[in-house]
């Protein structure tokens, strides 16, 4: 079962892997740097500001643990005793993994850190700011799942890290944000989002 499983993974890995446009290969490289989206954490600061007015530190000071906290159980924790090399590491596939601008990663890559962050956030957000506009929710969901699937496209992680770390995401995300409503004073909450 778990050779059947592994196989699988590594079959959906080449797949898309091997897809190997140069238009994907250049967006998806760029769309795996974290500091391309800088201007769009600006955007979803603007908007908790907006929402949450004098609150909004108790969304950052959030938002910031629940990222560390899922940055250092997919690295730190997971990663480092799992030791699941990546795919571009792996002996018997590197030589067929297509590597986009020589990229490659850290050794292990089980789970996806990328998967497991973006999740962790919009899971959060979700949570705290799902009607800030119209189609809010479908953004961050499809930005999070393109963030996640270029890792694959990429080379660096197999469909199976990508989707235990959106599982982990998901469950960090969801956890913080209820934490951080608990600690936030709800009658202030009620008060700066009308």
């Amino acid at each position: 079962m778990i050779e059947t499983l592994k196989n699988i993974d590594t079959q959906l890995l080449l797949f898309f892997n091997h897809l190997n446009i140069p238009l994907l290969d250049f967006i998806f490289y760029w769309i795996s740097e974290k500091w391309i989206w800088v201007p769009f954490y600006v955007f979803l600061a603007w908007l908790v500001i907006r929402k949450y007015k004098q609150n909004s530190i108790w969304i950052f000071i959030f938002v910031a643990a629940a990222i560390a906290a899922s940055d250092q159980i997919a690295s730190g924790l997971i990663k480092e005793n799992v030791k699941r090399l990546r795919p571009c590491h792996e002996p018997s596939i590197m030589n067929e993994i297509h590597i986009v601008m020589g990229y490659c990663g850290g050794p292990y890559g089980f789970i996806s850190s990328h998967a497991t962050n973006t999740f962790t956030l919009a899971a959060f957000l979700i949570r705290l700011i799902p009607d800030s506009f119209r189609g809010f929710v479908s953004m961050m969901w499809i930005w999070a799942a393109v963030v996640s699937f270029s890792r694959i496209y990429l080379g660096v992680h197999y469909p199976g890290d990508v989707i235990v770390a959106i599982i982990l995401g998901l469950l960090i995300g969801k956890i913080f944000a209820n934490v951080c409503f608990k600690v936030m004073d709800k009658k202030s909450l009620i008060k700066s989002n009308v």
